[in-house]
């Protein structure tokens, strides 16, 4: 049943939740409808009986009783004595015979009420009756007043009848209605599942039909196209990436075929240990490509692993800074003369270093400066050079990956266009930024990490005064 339930559609399978639940209401309506409106008019005639026979002993108890009791016709009435003689009755009443037996009379509390068959006094149905002792107590006088129930069952019959009558029609009436309810409410989704189909097929633009409601599905439709638009440009710059890679990849190849297509021709005129000195630099150049691209390749997958594995730890950063800027003969390290304690990871931060440093030493006329010092609860990192700089319009172009400028920055030796965009990843990876400024002339870079707080000194006019000078007299 429940697998024949799911082959339905959405639209079939509401409609059936909504019509079972919408008759398990009804008729569950319908029952405490009959229930209480029975339960109501018992109450009635109970209470139009008991009002009878408290008006019958009144009478009596004046001693104003006679011998026939005015009464509507569908009461009876009968005033017995102790032996049982019938004193006094209605017009409609039997005379001669009690309306209860004599255990029946016995057994029934006073001012409590009996149900019995109507045929024994002439009535249809079943009838009510009550009891009540009146008189003096050395001669009571027993009232009881009869009245049929058939009013009270036929009215119920009635209720019933129009409740099996209406309910199903009402129940057809209000599904039809929801099945269009329904089909309106659907049709939304109708369109985003015609779109995507389209859009599978090529035969749309990446786009799904947004409804103009402001609801679940139009909220729904907004979120799906926004994730498209994400998954388009993924896919747009997985494919730059891709035939940038290619393209970075060939170059070196190109010049290692050619060079030993070459030597393979003319092997009495090949220099083999210049042309062996060739290859060497193409193939570091071609490991150094693929370094890159791995790391920014576990970048993209979301996998924030270390570059060389290692975990991070507590760390010096002008130690750490001078350690590599050792490497650049034409660097100049200036050390803060403080301990800057920062947790990270070393390696990572160490080819942040190296790749500014690369960079900055390829375009510089004459010096390269890297400085580190602290800004309050920040560490800088600052390397500036005195080469053509950057202008201002290109300072966020060049950390996308495979990016060359056209003027003094372009192709050159070595580059690949990764450099900074590896650099802004690993300073990501710390919470960092890094930002382009002007240097008088020149270019800086100033790379700002988070320190955890324990490590932070407290903040006052110092060290920002100190930041200040560092940045602006790189």
């Amino acid at each position: 049943m429940r697998r024949r339930l799911q082959e339905l559609s959405l639209r079939a399978r509401l409609l059936l939740i909504s019509a079972a639940a919408l008759a398990f209401g009804l008729a569950a309506g319908g029952v405490l409808l009959v229930t209480a409106l029975t339960f109501v008019q018992g109450r009635a005639v109970q209470s139009e009986v008991l009002e009878t026979a408290d008006g019958v002993a009144r009478m009596v108890n004046g001693g104003q009783l006679p011998e026939r009791i005015n009464a509507p016709p569908q009461i009876q009435v009968q005033v017995i004595d102790e032996q049982e003689r019938v004193l006094a009755v209605s017009a409609t009443a039997d005379r001669m015979r009690s309306i209860l037996y004599e255990d029946e009379l016995r057994d029934l509390p006073d001012r409590e009420g009996k149900d019995i068959p109507g045929t024994r006094i002439g009535l249809d149905g079943t009838v009510r009756v009550i009891k009540v002792t009146a008189g003096k107590p050395t001669h009571p006088l027993r009232i009881l007043v009869a009245r049929s129930n058939s009013q009270l069952t036929q009215t119920g019959h009635l209720l019933r009848v129009t409740l099996l009558i209406a309910f199903p029609l009402l129940v057809v009436l209000l599904a039809a209605g929801l099945w269009r309810a329904l089909g309106a409410a659907l049709r939304p989704v109708d369109a985003l599942r015609a779109g995507a189909e389209e859009i599978t097929g090529g035969t749309r633009a990446g786009r799904l039909p947004v409804p103009d409601s402001r609801d679940e599905i139009g909220r729904l439709a907004i979120t799906l196209n926004d994730m498209l638009h994400r998954l388009d440009t993924a896919r747009a710059r997985q494919r730059a990436f891709v035939a940038d890679a290619a393209h970075e990849l060939r170059s070196p190849l190109t010049n290692m075929r050619t060079e030993l297509e070459v030597a393979q021709r003319l092997p009495d005129d090949t220099d083999w240990p210049a042309l062996t000195d060739d290859l060497l630099a193409d193939v570091q150049r071609l490991s150094r490509l693929v370094d890159d691209l791995l790391l920014l390749a576990r970048a993209d997958d979301g996998a924030g692993r270390a570059v060389a594995g290692r975990r991070p730890e507590e760390i010096d950063l002008g130690q750490l800074v001078g350690e590599v800027a050792a490497r650049y003969p034409e660097v100049v390290h200036e050390d803060s003369g403080e301990p800057l304690t920062l947790t990270a990871e070393p390696d990572a931060l160490a080819r942040v270093v190296a790749n500014l440093l690369d960079n900055a030493c390829r375009h510089r006329r004459s010096a390269v400066t890297v400085r580190t010092a602290a800004d309050g609860a920040d560490l800088l990192i600052v390397v500036t050079d005195d080469g053509p700089g950057i202008p201002a319009a290109d300072r966020e172009r060049v950390f996308d990956r495979f990016t060359r400028l056209d003027d003094a920055r372009a192709r050159d030796a070595g580059g690949s266009g990764l450099g900074l965009a590896i650099v802004r990843e690993l300073v990501r990876r710390h919470g960092g930024s890094v930002t382009l400024g002007d240097a008088e002339p020149g270019l800086r870079v100033v790379v700002r990490l988070p320190r955890p707080a324990e490590n932070a000194p407290p903040a006052t006019d110092a060290p920002a005064k100190a930041t200040a000078e560092v940045i602006t007299n790189g």
